[in-house]
């Protein structure tokens, strides 16, 4: 298998001076000891350089992918380049679930979790909530144990940690009994709707993505998500808030090809295979994007909105799509999420870096107002470091397991460091 130069989206070429696939812990153990600087790359959906280097680049794909479901404590250790999608198959199949999932299958356990990666959900936490133990390897090469149990006052530093403190291997999870998920599309929600009518549209299912081009007259589209087992089994109406229910499948960017989206239309099905906007085995979102996200206090959301109205005709040319979901708060020291229910605005852009950032500038100039927190994985200007109450702990967390720096790079030491 080809090691990869570049991120997914092809706007990141890797400076590293070795890119290294170890197949054992053993031999990622030895690579780190005798490294002066690494990063660790997942799946390589990361936007920006947050897993560059200029020293080691770790790719972990060859490492077991091992999966260990403990049916009595409702856990499930996963080796951590697993996929999200390859995880769910195998729970599934065992008769168990996580909580949510991204809305891509594609990425890796550890990547997703460090990240504040998340699905949608008024209750739903990011994906990292339901870590509840963590195994990595330190700078020294000697492996260590984490976990929420014994670890409690440090363990939320450690979870969304931006690959900083070590490179973990394995991850274990809380899980739950499988479920059923039913998928619905609305067209055509007028905005005025949606401003209206923001809380009463989000807590209508358990999962909810409205998705918008921010072209006139900003009609949005509602994918709403019903867990069989909490919502029931209704049929919805057929127009709902002024919007009409979806006759046949779409893709969230209007006019593509629906082919890699999940069933919809209320076809009832897995919980994996409903959660995700896109299928697993086929290329998700447009494929060909840069993308960013802004997370904000939820009661905020619909002024936030307001905010960007403005620059409507800015932000139009180069955008693909905006999705609006939310989340639950968390105590992660480093996710968006950190102690408040949020809304994210997430942005597919299109692949013109030149073009999205003057773009980018002016967003984060309109939501700075209402303390919006990008996404750790995506295109972002500003420095957040004031927006995260718990920086100065983290970097406590750094000194500790990582004093040499073997794990900082050019990204960690300008957002994260003063």
């Amino acid at each position: 298998m080809a090691i990869p130069e570049t991120n997914w989206a092809g706007n990141v070429t890797f400076g590293a001076s070795r890119i290294l696939r170890p197949d054992s812990v053993t031999r990622l153990r030895a690579m780190v000891a005798g490294s002066s600087g690494a990063r660790v790359l997942g799946t390589g959906h990361s936007f920006n350089r947050i897993a560059d280097t200029t020293g080691d680049l770790l790719w972990l794909d060859g490492l077991p992918q091992s999966v260990r479901i403990d049916a009595q404590g409702q856990a499930v250790t996963v080796g951590a380049s697993v996929r999200y999608g390859d995880l769910a198959a195998r729970l599934h199949q065992a008769g168990y679930a996580l909580h949510n999932l991204a809305s891509l299958p594609h990425i890796s356990v550890a990547g997703g979790c460090a990240t504040g990666t998340h699905g949608s959900g008024d209750s739903s936490g990011c994906l990292a909530t339901a870590v509840s133990a963590l195994e990595m390897v330190t700078a020294d090469g000697q492996p260590v144990t984490v976990s929420r149990d014994s670890d409690g006052s440090q363990f939320p530093g450690m979870v969304v940690a931006l690959g900083a403190l070590g490179v973990v291997t394995s991850m274990k999870l809380d899980i739950e009994p499988t479920y059923t998920v039913r998928q619905w599309v609305y067209q055509d929600l007028p905005r005025s709707r949606l401003d209206a009518h923001f809380a009463e549209i989000f807590s209508n299912a358990y999962s909810v993505s409205v998705f918008t081009d921010w072209r006139a007259p900003y009609a949005c589209n509602v994918w709403l998500k019903h867990r069989v087992d909490t919502d029931g089994t209704r049929t919805p109406p057929t127009r709902w808030l002024d919007a009409r229910l979806a006759a046949a499948q779409l893709h969230p960017i209007p006019g593509m090809d629906p082919g890699p989206t999940t069933p919809q239309l209320g076809v009832p099905g897995p919980w994996h295979e409903r959660l995700p906007h896109f299928r697993l085995g086929h290329t998700p979102s447009s494929g060909d994007e840069l993308q960013s996200e802004y997370l904000l206090p939820r009661e905020q959301a619909v002024r936030a909105l307001a905010a960007l109205d403005p620059i409507a005709s800015q932000i139009a040319p180069v955008l693909q799509i905006m999705e609006i979901r939310t989340i639950a708060a968390d105590d992660l020291w480093l996710s968006p999420c950190y102690q408040r229910d949020s809304a994210g605005f997430h942005f597919t852009w299109r692949p013109d870096t030149e073009a999205v950032t003057p773009v980018l500038a002016a967003i984060e100039e309109r939501l700075a107002p209402f303390g919006a927190r990008p996404h750790w994985g995506k295109l972002f200007l500003a420095r957040p470091a004031s927006l995260y109450p718990r920086l100065p702990d983290f970097a406590h967390l750094l000194t500790r397991y990582d004093p040499q720096g073997t794990f900082r790079n050019e990204f960690t030491d300008h957002y994260l460091l003063d």
